[in-house]
């Protein structure tokens, strides 16, 4: 009798929907109300064990929001223990705990550990104190140095930081500066995120009413280069568009995921594995089908405790949008793609030879990825290809 494989393990996200003040770029939800969070945490709760079975394992958990380290000790006992309690979680599983830099104690991060967390993604987002007042962030650069410092004197397993480039004003010396400061404390995965100005936000009013000047493609673009220059001078990898990671050291000479400190949670986005989100405006994916929760702390609540999924809305992908999909994610990642296999070979054949005689692809192994020139426009090459 033929046996069947057993279903890939699955990401879980949470999303804590609360935030003391919404930083001017944001664009995730979050209430600056914590009045809910009992309240949250009990549809919480009702959500869990709506999916309880139709996930067989999670081998990742990341804690994102919103500010998580916003909650308080007892809310996020109770949280873990409501999810370590009724989902299945592989013995090595990473779980992410996001965290502001001015939440960051050595108490507090002897407690995040005790309830089952192995890694923190801090956002440091800059270590230019005129950089994060203009972002609307609630620390400063000293605060950002004493959090990592008192990440690294715990020893906590998994440790990352965010940053963001971009910025008005931001000069290449002024953004290695700020790699090279905060890589003093040895992250063992940076993110750089470029600025995004996104509707709705504080500074797409400002950039409307023309006080915000955005800081033009080639600014941009060297700014991303000088990151790779900075961060593969230091031992990290660049295995996603923002994403870079510090080497294990395990005697392996190629990079893999066994060997990088990469993170598995987002590694799941990319590689389209099926993942579980919960909370207000949280998204999931599994097979061809993605959907999303309602997003408000209120209408979530409600509908909850009228024993409603908080769906707000969900799509079918036909093989064709998922194949293109799979194209998308794969090109904007270092492990490349089979081309061959995401399109169909006449397509292949018209746009390879033109994408690898630019610079922007290489082919090994069987596989083609972008090169670093090629991952600066990773979201225009799967266009190429239609």
């Amino acid at each position: 009798m033929m046996r069947t494989a057993p279903p890939p393990p699955a990401g879980l996200y949470v999303h804590v929907p609360f935030c003391r003040a919404k930083c001017r770029y944001c664009d995730f939800y979050s209430s600056s109300s914590v009045s809910r969070v009992a309240e949250w945490l009990r549809a919480l709760g009702e959500e869990v064990a709506l999916y309880r079975d139709r996930f067989s394992f999670f081998d990742t958990l990341y804690l994102g929001g919103g500010t998580p380290t916003l909650l308080s000790e007892q809310d996020l006992d109770r949280l873990m223990e409501c999810l370590l309690g009724n989902f299945r979680f592989c013995p090595d599983a990473e779980i992410t705990l996001e965290a502001n830099p001015n939440d960051v104690t050595h108490e507090r991060l002897r407690v995040w550990r005790e309830l089952g967390f192995n890694r923190i993604s801090l956002g440091v987002q800059s270590m230019e104190d005129k950089d994060l007042e203009f972002l609307g962030r609630r620390h400063t650069a000293r605060q950002a140095t004493l959090a990592m410092e008192c990440i690294r004197a715990a020893g906590f397993p998994g440790f990352g930081i965010d940053l963001l480039y971009g910025l008005p004003g931001q000069t290449e010396r002024g953004w290695k500066r700020t790699l090279r400061e905060a890589l003093v404390f040895a992250p063992q995965h940076v993110s750089c995120y470029q600025l995004t100005v996104s509707r709705g936000t504080p500074l797409w009013e400002m950039q409307e009413a023309g006080i915000l000047e955005p800081p033009g493609e080639e600014r941009e673009r060297s700014l991303f280069l000088a990151a790779s220059d900075v961060l593969e001078q230091q031992g990290f990898f660049q295995y996603e568009v923002s994403n870079y990671a510090g080497w294990r050291n395990t005697g392996l000479r190629e990079p893999s995921k066994e060997n990088l400190h990469v993170c598995r949670h987002n590694l799941k986005y990319w590689e389209r594995a099926p993942y579980l989100g919960l909370g207000p405006s949280a998204h999931s994916f599994q097979g061809n089908t993605r959907w999303w929760n309602l997003r408000s702390v209120e209408d979530y609540c409600e509908a909850l405790g009228r024993g409603r999924r908080p769906v707000q809305g969900s799509e079918r992908l036909s093989e064709e949008q998922a194949s293109l999909e799979r194209l998308s994610l794969q090109l904007r990642t270092r492990a490349g793609t089979g081309v061959e296999a995401s399109c169909a070979d006449e397509e292949a054949d018209r746009v390879l030879p033109a994408l690898l005689a630019a610079g922007l692809l290489e082919m090994r192994g069987g596989r083609t990825f972008p090169t670093r020139e090629g991952l600066l426009v990773a979201d225009r090459l799967p266009l190429l290809f239609l």
